[in-house]
């Protein structure tokens, strides 16, 4: 009879080791195989901006006037060059020029678009922390100031679904390691190609090594690796064979689910959508592709090169590239998703701003607000804290006179996602988000709705 050690041997799945954490009771031992084709239910794409973005330089504030070459010698960046958003005030970046597809209305900017696009300014929470480790903590897990929390906020949103748990392949997270955000008691994957999560063989050959489910949790007719994990185990009263067991046949479900989203063929784009050259733009195409083939609603991914301590570059140079390449990111996703385009939403994060005036290096150092962008079929486009009657000259220093301070804090950019786009209950938000209705009670301006969603 053939045991779990040697089979895992044989199996040589690259990706095992990248579902974490382990499942926890036996719930998935009952169910059959079910390979998705998409669903109409509400999505979630999320990008994080690993390193801490310059939200002055991405989302210029204008109408400040210490936004000047001063402050920015090296940095400033001209109005003729930027980009305008419509309301006097605020700019954006000129390699951000390809989101204006999604951001263009004509009561935005007075020019012809679906308006998609929601540029919101001030974002943080309070005492921000600097430090990369504790900051991005903070953001995925939900509790400013606890950075040993290892279960992630948007993890906890999706696992509410009643239907998660019993989702073959309910979402990934494009990367070699799970980030903290999808971290919980059910396995989500984490690879950084489609094609890498699999076993050794051709689709026919993966299949036979799954094998079957015995006809009765815990009997002896199963086959291959679903036999093993379904069935009586090696060894009874085994430490954690309640959670390892059910995780093996979750880890099978996950991986023939997106096998078979690949044996359909090449992923093509939709729409003219090009995505950007690179692994950022391969994973945001297989992003599209999961979407399409599979019944995921939850996936993420990193573009790291955000830390800009020296020669951060005006209009050419690191964080002009890096920006061109998240402009090009969400325009092709905007382009290929428009099937489920009002189902979908993209939201860029980041653990913290940077400095107002630049360093000595031609760059900038960690500061404390930042800017997102959310983006999809449902979003009211246009600029949010970043305007004439919020934003007076010299907030880009209000906090100790290096910082723009947060003037809206990101657990209620999220609590808004989640009751919009998703209609959850406003009384889950402190589950989703723990201690959300104490904060909220302690700092009611940071969380007022900002109704950037319809």
């Amino acid at each position: 009879m053939i045991n779990r050690r040697d089979l895992l041997r044989n199996g040589s799945l690259a990706a095992l080791g990248l579902i974490l954490p382990p499942l926890a009771g036996p719930r998935f031992l009952g169910r059959r195989l079910f390979a998705g084709t998409g669903t109409t239910a509400k999505k979630m794409i999320f990008i994080f901006q690993r390193g801490g973005n310059d939200a002055v330089n991405t989302v210029i504030p204008r109408g400040d006037l210490e936004y000047n070459q001063a402050n920015r010698p090296s940095l400033f960046i001209n109005d003729t060059v930027a980009i305008d958003l419509g309301n006097g005030f605020a700019q954006l970046h000129p390699a951000l020029e390809p989101m204006m597809e999604v951001y263009n209305h004509i009561l935005l900017n007075g020019v012809a678009g679906p308006g998609n696009l929601a540029v919101l300014h001030r974002v943080g929470y309070p005492s921000q922390s600097r430090s990369h480790f504790s900051a991005q903590q903070f953001w995925e897990n939900g509790v400013p100031g606890d950075d040993t929390l290892q279960e992630g906020m948007i993890y906890r949103r999706f696992a509410s679904d009643p239907d998660f748990a019993s989702e073959p392949f309910p979402g990934a997270f494009l990367d070699d390691s799970l980030a903290v955000s999808l971290r919980g008691a059910v396995p989500i994957p984490a690879f950084p190609a489609a094609e890498d999560y699999s076993f050794d063989g051709s689709l026919a050959e993966v299949a036979r090594f799954l094998g079957q489910l015995p006809s009765t949790p815990g009997g002896t007719d199963g086959k291959g690796l679903y036999g093993v994990y379904g069935g009586k185990p090696d060894l009874l009263g085994a430490p954690y064979r309640d959670i390892l067991m059910p995780t093996g046949v979750k880890l099978g479900e996950s991986v023939s689910t997106v096998q078979q989203a690949l044996a359909q063929g090449p992923y093509v784009p939709e729409n003219g959508a090009v995505y950007p050259n690179g692994t950022f733009g391969t994973q945001l195409s297989e992003i599209a592709m999961l979407l399409k083939r599979t019944p995921a609603s939850i996936l993420g991914v990193n573009i790291g090169g955000w830390d800009t301590h020296t020669n951060q570059g005006t209009l050419a140079g690191n964080h002009p590239n890096i920006l061109g390449q998240l402009a090009l990111g969400i325009q092709a996703l905007s382009r290929d998703l428009q099937s489920q385009w009002q189902d979908v939403v993209v939201v860029t994060l980041t653990e913290f701003g940077r400095t107002s005036a630049e360093n000595g290096s031609q760059g900038t150092d960690h500061g404390a607000s930042t800017a997102m962008f959310v983006a999809g079929g449902s979003v009211i486009g246009g600029v949010y804290n970043c305007d004439a009657s919020t934003w007076a000259t010299g907030d880009l220093f209000t906090e100790n006179d290096r910082y723009v301070a947060a003037n809206c804090d990101y657990r209620s950019i999220f609590a808004e996602i989640f009751q919009q786009h998703f209609g959850d209950d406003p009384a889950m938000m402190d589950t989703f988000i723990p201690g959300f209705d104490a904060a909220a009670a302690a700092n009611p301006e940071l969380f007022a709705p900002l109704g950037f969603l319809g």
